[in-house]
């Protein structure tokens, strides 16, 4: 897929080798931050006349220490492109690699502990957990996985998104766009290689969903993860080194470094 006419007069994306020290559970050396590949990937929900094809044979890398932004349409494929790029759902046919490791060849358990160890969720609904405080709510995937909670860590998950002093609140005090940076504490918490986002910013205001994608960018540049983010806002976009577009199921086209504008004109004639 060729990159748009606008887009290949403007800068390449950054890229990282890799991944910062880790300063969590598992602080020692930096770990590469690996690639990731999805190839011939199809989706098919339901059978025979009834079937819808999510996804129609995409090819897809995301190099490392790079923010990519996925839209198109609504029912174009792009969710569907993330949960089987991040391991939440698996693809009718094709391959997902994290690095060398095909994902889409191992089984649920050891996906599970991949997921846990190398990759950081984050969504429009927060999913914190009303009952527990916030630090409880960061090192909460921490407890499920059964592993001991780095309180260090924890800390320094809620520096990085300026929640130092909110620690001991219950998440119902603070206001969405807190919540949301909570959700993105939670997601650096393992001080995981990729992040995947999901309209991390549907349910903000434009200056609170500022200051995520901000946080987002920030996590690329400084510390060389790859980011992979859903939405169907042209601003959040304009964050991302690459904006890849699905339609029908396929991608039909590719902008690097754009800015707002220009991914709001390429998306007019898709019926966003």
């Amino acid at each position: 897929m060729s990159p748009s006419t606008e887009a290949t007069t403007r800068t390449a994306p950054r890229t990282a080798s890799h991944a910062a020290p880790r300063t969590g559970p598992d602080a020692g050396a930096p770990r590469p931050v690996p690639a990731l590949h999805a190839r011939n990937l199809h989706r098919t929900h339901g059978r025979g006349r009834d079937a819808v094809h999510a996804l129609r044979g995409v090819d897809i890398t995301f190099a490392p220490g790079t923010f990519t932004a996925v839209m198109g349409p609504s029912g174009s494929g792009k969710s569907t492109l993330l949960h089987c790029v991040a391991g939440m759902d698996r693809p009718t046919t094709g391959t997902v690699h994290w690095g060398p490791t095909d994902i889409t060849a191992l089984p649920e358990r050891r996906l599970a502990r991949l997921r846990r160890t190398e990759a950081g969720f984050i969504f429009q609904s927060y999913n914190l957990m009303p009952a527990m405080t916030v630090e409880e709510n960061v090192a909460l995937p921490a407890r499920l996985a059964g592993t001991r909670v780095d309180r260090a860590a924890v800390t320094a998950a809620l520096a990085q998104v300026g929640l130092a002093d909110r620690g001991g609140e219950r998440p119902g005090r603070l206001s969405g766009g807190q919540q949301q940076r909570v959700a993105v504490a939670r997601a650096l918490y393992a001080r995981p290689p990729v992040l995947f986002a999901d309209e991390p910013t549907g349910a903000l205001d434009r200056s609170t969903g500022r200051d995520v994608l901000r946080l987002l960018r920030e996590r690329v540049d400084a510390e060389g993860r790859t980011c992979v983010m859903v939405t169907h806002d042209p601003f959040a976009a304009s964050f991302a080194d690459r904006v890849v577009v699905l339609a029908d199921g396929l991608l039909v086209d590719e902008l690097l470094r754009p800015t707002a504008a220009q991914v709001a004109d390429k998306l007019s004639g898709l019926a966003c």
